[in-house]
């Protein structure tokens, strides 16, 4: 009989990793580096935080993640497939299928019902009108706020606009959920609310949830906190819980 007590299995790939990343803007006639040489993962599951300074890149970190902004060195992979050198076309279908936006401000149409925002993003799909009018009312659901569907974000207070959003960013069920400070315009007791729910997308649903913060409280929230600053990791990844 084989020995089978030192075979361990391969490690899964990341849901989305960095390796080696390196990214430049040029600001007139000088090159700025953001990330020189970063390497990093984001697992399937996770709630992460990202904190640090104005200018430490958190926000060149998200639109690498999104696929909004490329790198100019080093890889980026989802699901172990690298998406560098892909062409604005098929970005936009990639995060359409894969990637789930949250910001600050909600970004939500102000003519719009609230279905009818959570609607857009899957008018980047095939679906047809009364199968994209189902999953928007099942995000809602989702968020606690089927009885909102008709109104208007005019009509919601802060935090049921900020619910209409994750529902907006769920909608296509992607696997990865990006969130700007998305609790930066909120009070606290409407805070706590969206970050439980944050929790319960990454714990219950399965979701990675990659959150840029600048409040310690919204950060003691994740279960693993980066420090970025001048575009490098300043201590290393730890959990908080």
């Amino acid at each position: 009989m084989n020995d089978m007590t030192h075979i361990t299995a391969a490690p899964l790939p990341a849901l989305i990793e960095l390796s080696g990343a390196v990214k430049t803007y040029r600001k007139g006639s000088e090159q700025v580096s953001i990330f020189d040489g970063l390497d990093l993962r984001f697992d399937e599951g996770e709630f992460v935080a990202v904190m640090g300074p104005s200018g430490s890149g958190k926000t060149t970190l998200l639109n690498l993640l999104g696929g909004i902004d490329t790198i100019d060195g080093g890889d980026i992979r989802f699901q172990g497939a690298s998406i560098r050198d892909r062409g604005d076309a098929w970005l936009t279908r990639w995060r359409a299928a894969h990637v789930g936006f949250v910001f600050q401000f909600y970004n939500l149409m102000p003519y719009l019902t609230a279905a009818q925002n959570v609607e857009l993003p899957l008018l980047l799909t095939p679906l047809g009108a009364k199968e994209r009018r189902h999953r928007a009312a099942l995000a809602l659901d989702l968020v606690g706020l089927s009885d909102r569907s008709r109104h208007r974000p005019g009509e919601l207070s802060g935090g049921q606009q900020q619910r209409v959003a994750i529902a907006r960013a769920l909608v296509t069920d992607p696997e990865l959920i990006l969130a700007d400070e998305p609790t930066g315009d909120l009070d606290r007791a409407t805070a706590d609310e969206v970050l439980d729910m944050l929790d319960q997308i990454s714990r219950v649903i399965g979701k990675t949830v990659v959150m840029v913060t600048h409040d310690p409280r919204a950060a003691e929230r994740a279960r693993r906190v980066l420090h970025l600053d001048k575009g490098q990791l300043v201590t290393r990844p730890e959990l908080v819980r």
